[in-house]
């Protein structure tokens, strides 16, 4: 659940940055969850806050993981990490990503498009032509 705090930091999100409330959608177009990303000393980071389309939802654990996530709950569990911006581009780059689902954690990178509506976000292994991209929302 978002705290009073992290709305407001969404609500008043520079749309240009990735700071916000992201909606992650499925190959279909399902709605899977919501993401808080926050910025703290140059560091984009975020944290799984509402799972949307699942019964058992954020209930879940990350059995999967092999790090010190193993075992814990999703709801609340920082899946992105590292980011910094890129000072000769519109990226942020440099981070990692964890696929809960699996457990393993990727190299990340990611940028805002669509004057700040949407966030590519690309998970992938050693190089980044080794991914995927995915197309977040940003909620108002």
């Amino acid at each position: 659940m978002l705290t009073g705090n992290a709305l407001v930091a969404a609500a008043s999100a520079d749309p240009s940055t990735p700071v916000g409330v992201w909606r992650i959608v499925d190959e279909t177009g399902d709605p899977k969850a919501l993401i808080t990303i926050t910025e703290k000393d140059g560091e984009i980071v975020g944290a799984l806050t509402k799972s949307l389309g699942r019964p058992d939802g954020l209930e879940r654990r990350c059995n999967e993981c092999t790090d010190a996530r193993r075992g814990k709950k999703l709801q609340g569990m920082q899946i992105i990490r590292g980011l910094h911006k890129d000072p000769d581009g519109d990226e942020y780059i440099g981070g990692k990503i964890l696929d809960p689902d699996s457990g393993s954690e990727y190299g990340c990178k990611m940028r805002v498009v669509d004057g700040g509506k949407k966030l590519e976000v690309r998970g992938y292994f050693g190089i980044s032509l080794l991914g995927r991209t995915q197309t977040w929302i940003r909620e108002q």
